[in-house]
């Protein structure tokens, strides 16, 4: 199967430069409409899908983005690796505003969000203990790397509710935690691009130091500090497309679902499997 490569663009990344466009598709999914239309076209001549998270016009707030709409859409369009743009705080001195994240690792605080399993109707347990596809993770590392763009290889994101920004007293909690970077909406990718089999990597700009220094972090601050994050990432997608085999990809996160089952699909009714055929026709 030839592998088609997914972006899903954050705050400030609601086109993909010198994309050649080909064409756009609108989906209704069984878990409703998507953030925006689909685009489909080419980059360095590799197939790209890209979708803007909030939508064109940064339309969307973090806790009203479909999530599993736009992941189910991705699947359907055949894509099989996913590159998600985010903006983030850091927690970190070192990890400074400009600068991008890969990040490894999540810490979930989000409390009233119910869009992080497609699975709402069967029982589905996926291993999540490594959420990011370590093949795609390194070779976004090297890819930055070698570009010479400012970069920390891995690192914590915690995912908050939102849409207000942490306060000081929990800024300063979530850094004595160990996390080393704050936003709002990458970690439901991440687990729904596992149950739907797809390689996943986060690619993630830091705006900000969040709140937990003496300056506080409002939207000009964020903004203030995207493009220069912003022109990391383009450099390193440009690049990155071209390294990401057209076919063949070694990796376990296309067999998630191998032992993740749990439900006797005997006992399940007709309707239902066919909610599920898309993520499921492989193993029923």
């Amino acid at each position: 199967m030839a592998n088609t490569i997914g972006i899903i663009g954050g705050t400030g990344f609601y086109d993909l430069k010198h994309l050649d466009l080909t064409g756009t598709v609108r989906l209704e999914t069984p878990f409703g409409q998507p953030s925006d239309e689909y685009m489909i076209g080419k980059l360095k001549q590799r197939e790209i899908v890209f979708l803007p998270r909030h939508g064109h016009g940064h339309r969307i707030m973090p806790g009203q983005i479909n999530h599993r709409a736009n992941i189910w859409g991705m699947k359907k369009l055949g894509v099989t690796h996913l590159l998600s743009i985010s903006t983030v705080g850091s927690f970190r001195d070192e990890i400074q505003p400009g600068t991008l994240v890969f990040a490894t690792q999540y810490i979930d605080r989000t409390k009233s969000r119910t869009q992080d399993t497609f699975f709402d109707q069967i029982a589905v347990h996926i291993a999540f203990a490594d959420p990011v596809c370590p093949i795609l993770h390194n070779l976004l590392v090297d890819t930055a790397r070698n570009a010479g763009i400012a970069h920390t290889p891995q690192g914590v994101y915690l995912n908050i509710e939102g849409p207000a920004f942490a306060t000081r007293a929990e800024s300063r909690l979530y850094r004595s935690w160990g996390a080393d970077i704050i936003g709002m909406t990458n970690i439901f990718e991440a687990r729904l691009c596992r149950e739907a089999e797809i390689h996943f990597a986060p690619v993630v700009q830091v705006t900000d130091y969040d709140s937990w220094k003496e300056a506080a972090v409002d939207v000009p601050t964020i903004l203030g500090n995207l493009s220069r994050a912003s022109s990391g990432v383009s450099t390193v997608l440009e690049k990155i497309v071209t390294e990401i085999p057209s076919t063949g990809w070694d990796c376990e996160c296309e067999n998630a679902l191998a032992h993740a089952i749990v439900t006797d699909k005997a006992k399940v009714p007709p309707a239902i499997r066919e909610r599920y055929q898309l993520l499921l026709k492989k193993y029923w």
